[in-house]
């Protein structure tokens, strides 16, 4: 189910190679890639194929399931299908759980459900804040905050104290603080399995512009006369344009959104477009995938880490667990694959057992892997971009694209067997990747 807000136009492409036949009603696939990965980690496929019309408005409608037919009988068990694309012509996506079950011949049946399958993942608008709320079955997953949040607003713990600044102007405040600044455009709060918060936003004290989950740069330079800090809210701020995009289903809901790099709240420089799209938990893990697109619209503009050697670009300000633990892996330069990903973990408020959150970098990422940077009395562990030493250039008509996925995990740290079959399902051919179309429709 979709919901329009002024949409930019999106295109999700990926490729599944298989063997088709068909019916009216049914369609056999047989996969010809090795699914192993997807099949132990419970990852999601995406799967471009054709459908008939009775197939076809049945993946419309939320009654196309995926079945086993080694496993399941045709009667029961049927795996959720959620239509992600109908292309002009006859290519269609589709986008499915890896089923838990292995078959050695890897075959699988498309066919209809004769009532729809529950509507479990949801995003929405709040009716009272305008942000975006992520829900499972009517559980709190996410909160995506595309309007502007005060600090009145901010989603805190009971336990956390409040402090809150004196208003004076549109986003000016009397504060110690020059950083203590109104911000859009990221994740806060994200919720563990059991509930608890994971994330911080406008935390007491130093760093009080740290947000949750955020894509920010503290270099962002315009020629040799204009320097911001989008990640500090100094000079340059993401605003929300309104085109943004709802989809809830079976299988995922999903959030596309288009926001404005505006420069002193008053010159567009980048426009960014920004697609989280969240799975269902399973098997002790949530998927959440994102991607980020930006596109300059002035010239001369440069984006780099903090001094070019230290943060910046997908960030992560977590809260405070007991027992906190941070690790991250890289493969050795020169393996085939080189793997990249992060893991953070401890004991929250909310939460008698540990949990945690991996960062999976994707290696179509430009200059990957990104250098791993960890702050522990901050509780942060990140992915940099761009690379140390250097400023990365964004161009008119060169879109920059970053692409990761956030692993919510019950837990500790996952045994590294099972985070390299992480990376492999994200990194393979088989998983959802998002790429984006500059219509804006």
């Amino acid at each position: 189910m979709k919901r329009t807000f002024l949409i930019p136009g999106i295109t999700v492409c990926l490729f599944l190679s298989a063997i088709v036949s068909c019916s009216d009603n049914k369609k056999e696939l047989t996969v010809e890639q090795d699914m192993k990965a997807f099949i132990q980690t419970g990852s999601p496929m995406s799967i471009e194929t054709t459908l008939g019309n009775d197939l076809l408005v049945a993946a419309e409608q939320g009654r196309l399931g995926l079945l086993d037919p080694s496993v399941h009988n045709e009667n029961n068990n049927l795996i959720p299908v959620q239509l992600e694309k109908t292309e002009a012509g006859t290519n269609t996506k589709i986008v499915v759980m890896a089923p838990g079950d292995s078959s050695d011949h890897q075959k699988y049946v498309l066919m209809e459900s004769e009532v729809p399958f529950k509507t479990i993942m949801k995003v929405s608008r709040d009716p009272n804040t305008g942000q975006m709320l992520f829900e499972e079955d009517g559980k709190k997953v996410l909160q995506y905050n595309y309007q502007t949040i005060y600090d009145k607003d901010v989603i805190r713990l009971p336990s956390e104290p409040v402090e809150v600044h004196t208003r004076t102007g549109k986003d000016t405040f009397q504060t110690a603080s020059i950083y203590a600044v109104p911000r859009s455009n990221y994740i806060h709060p994200l919720y563990g399995l059991e509930g608890e918060m994971l994330t911080r936003d406008w935390p007491n004290g130093g760093h009080p512009h740290h947000r949750g989950i955020f894509w920010a740069w503290p270099e962002v330079e315009i020629g040799t006369s204009r320097k911001g800090d989008i990640y500090a809210l100094q000079k340059i701020f993401a605003r929300p344009t309104g085109k943004i995009e709802l989809t809830s289903g079976t299988v995922f809901a999903q959030v596309a959104a288009e926001n404005l790099w505006l420069w002193e709240d008053r010159d567009s420089i980048v426009r960014e477009d920004v697609v989280i799209r969240v799975y269902p938990a399973k098997s002790g893990i949530r998927i959440i995938d994102l991607s980020i697109k930006l596109n300059a619209l002035a010239d001369s503009i440069t984006i780099a880490t903090r001094d070019t050697n230290s943060y910046g670009g997908l960030n992560l300000r977590m809260m405070t667990p007991q027992n906190q633990l941070i690790s991250y892996f890289t493969d050795q330069p020169g393996t085939a694959p080189l793997r990249a990903w992060s893991d953070f973990n401890g004991t929250f408020e909310g939460n008698q057992s540990p949990s945690g959150l991996m960062v999976v970098q994707h290696n179509e990422n430009p200059e990957y892997p990104g250098a791993w940077v960890e702050y522990p009395n901050l509780a942060w562990v990140q992915p940099t971009f761009p690379t140390r030493g250097t400023r990365f250039p964004l161009l008119r008509g060169k879109p920059l694209v970053l692409h990761y996925r956030l692993i919510v995990h019950a837990g500790g740290k996952p045994a590294e067997s099972f985070s390299k079959m992480i990376w492999d399902a994200y990194n393979n051919t088989l998983t959802p990747l998002y790429l984006f179309n500059s219509t804006t429709k």
